[in-house]
């Protein structure tokens, strides 16, 4: 399943990109991976089960824990925005 940030399309249109979702120790992995190679980083929580909310899996296994990591070019966007962790 391809899951993504409800908050998906206004990020898109700021410039983020979104990667993959992942929970730890994967998803610490991966965040320092991608600001190694000089990206913005924001972790959006994830949508499990869009629409039919079938995918259960995910939730049962680590309940809060599933981020979207969504990235972008370092200095890119407005200074306000802040990249999470």
């Amino acid at each position: 399943m391809d899951h993504k940030s409800p908050r998906d399309t206004e990020l898109t249109a700021a410039g983020w990109t979104r990667q993959f979702s992942a929970s730890l120790p994967r998803l610490d992995d991966a965040v320092e991976a991608y600001r190694e190679m000089g990206l913005d980083v924001r972790l959006e929580p994830v949508d499990l089960c869009p629409g039919n909310g079938g995918c259960l899996a995910c939730l049962a296994e680590n309940p809060g824990q599933v981020k979207v990591i969504y990235t972008r070019p370092a200095g890119e966007g407005k200074p306000e925005e802040q990249t999470l962790e």
